[in-house]
C-alpha cells in the first residue's frame, strides 16, 4: 500500500479528504506559508544591515538594568559615524611573549589588572599601524575566556569623539590562521562618556594613534549624568 506521509524539503505532508472542511482552507494554507518562511535560507545581512543590527544591541546593553548608565530615551543622544567598509579591515596578529600582568588606571582613580594578549597589525590608507589587545585578568569565569579588550585613542578623540578614549571588544575565537577582522564601524565610547561613577580604563600610551579613525560611535550629545 503506498505510505500517505509523503518528505518534501522541510515539511512533512499528509494527503487528507479536504472536502468537508473548505472553511479551514485558509488558515491550512497559512500554516504551510509559515512552514515554508521557516525553511527558507537566510538571506545575509548587507554591511550596513548588519553594523546597524550591532549598534542596536549594543544601546540595548546600555540602558538596560539599574547600573547601566543612559535611561529609556537617552538612545536620542547617541551619535555614529555612518558605516563605512574602509574601516573593516583584516588585521595581522601577533602573540605576546611573556606577557606580564600590569596595573591599568582607570579615569575614577581605581586601578584594573590586564595582560597583553597579542598585537593587531593593520592597513589603513597604505600605511600600517598596531594596537595591542588586552586580557582583563579579573575576567575569570568560563563564560569570559575569550573576551579581550582594545582601549585607545585617535586624532578625533577630543573633537568628533569622547576625549577618554575609545573601546572595542573582540573574541580569541575571531582570530583565525593568524588574522583577524577589524572591524572599527564597532567601536563604542567608555561608559564614562555619559555618566560618572564608571571605572573607565585609560587607554594605554602604545594604543595611541596619531591619525584619525572617523568610524564608531561619537560623543555623547545629550547631557552628561553627575553623581
Amino acid at each position: 500500500m503506498e505510505d500517505n506521509n509523503k518528505f518534501r524539503g522541510c515539511l512533512l505532508f499528509k494527503t487528507f479528504d479536504i472536502t468537508p472542511f473548505h472553511m479551514k482552507l485558509v488558515p491550512l494554507f497559512a500554516l504551510i506559508a509559515v512552514l515554508f518562511a521557516a525553511c527558507a535560507p537566510t538571506k545575509p545581512l548587507s554591511f550596513s544591515d548588519e553594523i546597524a543590527q550591532y549598534r542596536t544591541e549594543k544601546i540595548k546593553a546600555t540602558i538596560a538594568g539599574d547600573r547601566h548608565p543612559l535611561d529609556p530615551g537617552d538612545e536620542q543622544w547617541l551619535r555614529f559615524y555612518p558605516a563605512q567598509e574602509k574601516y573593516r579591515v583584516t588585521a595581522r596578529f601577533t602573540p605576546a611573549t611573556n606577557p606580564k600582568t600590569f596595573e591599568m588606571p582607570t579615569y575614577s582613580g581605581a586601578i584594573r589588572e590586564y595582560q597583553p594578549y597579542g598585537t593587531l597589525t593593520f592597513p589603513l590608507d597604505g600605511q600600517e599601524y598596531v594596537l595591542t589587545l588586552y586580557r582583563n585578568m579579573a575576567l575569570t569565569q568560563a563564560i569570559y575566556r575569550d573576551y579581550l579588550f582594545m582601549p585607545f585613542k585617535d586624532a578625533t578623540n577630543g573633537q568628533d569623539t569622547y576625549k577618554g578614549g575609545r573601546y572595542l571588544d573582540v573574541k580569541t575565537t575571531d582570530i583565525k590562521n593568524g588574522t583577524m577582522t577589524l572591524d572599527f564601524n564597532k567601536v563604542y565610547n567608555p561608559w564614562c562618556a555619559y555618566s560618572d561613577g564608571y571605572n573607565c580604563p585609560i587607554p594605554p600610551a602604545d594604543n595611541h594613534l596619531k591619525i584619525a579613525i572617523p568610524a564608531g560611535e561619537k560623543t555623547y550629545a545629550g547631557e552628561r549624568k553627575l553623581e
